[in-house]
């Protein structure tokens, strides 16, 4: 596992144009403009069986996987078909209350804060090789939990989990404070300590990917953490969990609660001994975690949050090519990106060929059981995300768009929604302003940079945004003017480990990932000693 390059999200294999399967079939939608749409790749009559065992159910806290105080479950779903993975222990405040003594203690009294950060960094690289050497469990897993397809999972996602692990590991020994030339007899100096107790709420999306980026930053800074898996994907974080300690880590250091949100998430916001929470999640939550920090010890706090993102193809563009970015940019991980570049702005000269071009490649979208080798497309993570996603696709259609491919769910079981693409898009409908995370391409025609400018910017969230121009003068404008976290110039979804994300506007507050998340984890301490007869100032 090693041996794989891991440089981004961004996967050749999951873009290629060319498909080995055949499309047939009726669109429930076709009076209505829809293109035919079935996939004979994607027979949904025979899942497959994953290749994994779950084995972590329970909660870990202080070293230790253990039952809910109140004993309680909750069962986890096979977004496939329904049906129940596992029970799981179900955290609510008692239990937040019960990891987050375990992380006070561990980070006042125990070993990790005081260890030297080379000893951490050590313990940092050996779980990085055990998430290679169990690569393939940890992707199935994942992949049975969430619905993506397994060759992401094995293939990306797991390995830059090892990845984002290793690039912290190299910074624990490299966090230092500056020696400051202040005015008068003094010898200042600044000191970067840790916050303390880590609160960190991750979402069903990327559950991973999310946890890395969070854990990797506050373990290398040495705080400890109690964190809180989404309660649609808790089972490969509790796997990691395990194999952290196999690495090493002290008791305490990391807690993880599955649970739900208004008990759990909200016991981790609103906790007086919590010195500090980060959450990737909607914006409307964003705000909850933010209010409850507020009126508790007015905690720190990061957010990174929904979006809505541009995706802007120049009159240049190569359309073949353009077509295929804009597609992976909105239909990767089933639509379930935060950053999705799901306002796909293309220019009039080349609307009308793009927007063929771009049916086509929905409809010879290869959907099925994840686990099947080939396939691009999964199902939506459950079934309150699979119903939403249905009705902003009502609505698109209600609202006078037109709907030229999809537009219904795939198959009779499970959550799978057929790739969806709607042309004639105006800027007010509610497919064009609303965070619908799923797999749905709303395409825009505009004249001008000015223009979409204007009305790429003319939004609440302000993630990421896709370019795809020859021209570099176009580039160099359209880069400085849009007014959001992450701009991608002929590409889309790169997350190296060294890339800061977040996002303007409502997207949220703070940066992660790179150099820039080891802020949120630190706390800056100024010295100043007075010195006599000081050689030199």
């Amino acid at each position: 596992m090693a041996s794989r390059r891991v440089s981004s999200l961004l996967s050749r294999s999951l873009m290629s144009s060319s498909s080995p399967f055949s499309l047939r079939g009726k669109d429930p939608l076709m009076n209505r403009g829809a293109r035919r749409y079935s996939n004979l790749a994607a027979s949904l009559e025979d899942t497959i069986t994953p290749p994994v065992k779950v084995e972590q159910t329970q909660l870990l806290i202080n070293g230790k996987f253990v039952d809910s105080a109140s004993g309680k479950t909750f069962p986890t779903l096979d977004p496939r078909t329904g049906e129940v993975i596992a029970q799981v222990a179900e955290g609510d405040v008692e239990d937040v209350n019960r990891a987050v003594v375990a992380a006070r203690k561990a980070f006042d009294e125990g070993p990790w804060p005081r260890m030297t950060a080379y000893e951490r960094s050590k313990i940092l690289f050996r779980f990085a090789d055990l998430i290679e050497k169990h690569n393939d469990e940890i992707a199935a897993l994942e992949t049975w939990d969430n619905g993506k397809p397994y060759e992401q999972s094995a293939k990306i996602e797991v390995p830059m989990l090892a990845r984002v692990f290793r690039y912290y590991a190299g910074w624990a020994d490299k966090i230092h404070g500056m020696t400051v030339p202040g005015d008068g007899s003094h010898h200042v100096q600044t000191l970067h300590e840790p916050i303390g107790v880590a609160g960190q709420i991750i979402p069903w999306n990327f559950p991973l990917l999310m946890l890395s980026w969070k854990l990797g930053p506050a373990l290398a800074c040495g705080n400890t953490v109690v964190l809180k898996t989404a309660e649609q994907t808790p089972l490969s974080a509790l796997l990691v969990g395990r194999l952290l300690h196999e690495a090493g880590l002290p008791e305490g250091v990391v807690n993880i609660v599955s649970g739900f949100g208004p008990t759990a998430g909200a016991a981790i916001a609103s906790h007086m001994d919590i010195d500090k929470v980060a959450f990737t999640g909607s914006t409307d939550v964003g705000k909850i975690i933010l209010e409850l920090a507020s009126k508790s010890n007015l905690k720190a706090v990061t957010l990174e949050l929904g979006g809505k993102s541009p995706f802007i193809v120049c009159e240049d563009a190569d359309v073949d090519q353009a077509v295929e970015m804009a597609h992976f940019a909105l239909f990767f991980n089933q639509g379930q990106c935060c950053c999705a570049g799901s306002r796909t702005f293309v220019h009039e000269r080349v609307y009308d060929e793009f927007v063929e071009k771009a049916k086509a490649r929905a409809i010879n979208r290869a959907v099925g059981d994840p686990f099947k080798s080939g396939i691009e497309q999964g199902p939506q993570v459950d079934s309150e995300q699979f119903e939403k996603i249905l009705k902003y696709i009502r609505h698109g259609v209600d609202s006078g768009a037109t709907l030229q491919a999809g537009g219904d769910r795939h198959g009779s079981k499970g959550y799978y929604i057929q790739p969806t693409v709607f042309s004639d898009v105006k800027d007010d409908m509610l497919i064009a302003k609303d965070e619908i995370f799923g797999p749905v391409q709303t395409i825009l025609k505009f004249k001008n940079l000015d223009e979409v400018i204007a009305r790429a910017n003319n939004s609440r969230y302000g993630l990421a945004a896709g370019v795809f121009t020859q021209n570099l003068d176009t580039a160099n404008r359209l880069m400085r003017a849009l007014r959001v976290g992450s701009v991608w110039i002929n590409c889309f979804d790169v997350f190296d480990a060294t890339i800061p994300f977040g996002g303007y506007k409502m997207s949220g507050i703070g940066r992660e990932k790179g150099i820039y998340s080891l802020n949120n984890y630190l706390q800056v301490k100024a010295v100043v000693t007075s010195i006599k007869n000081p050689a030199w100032l």
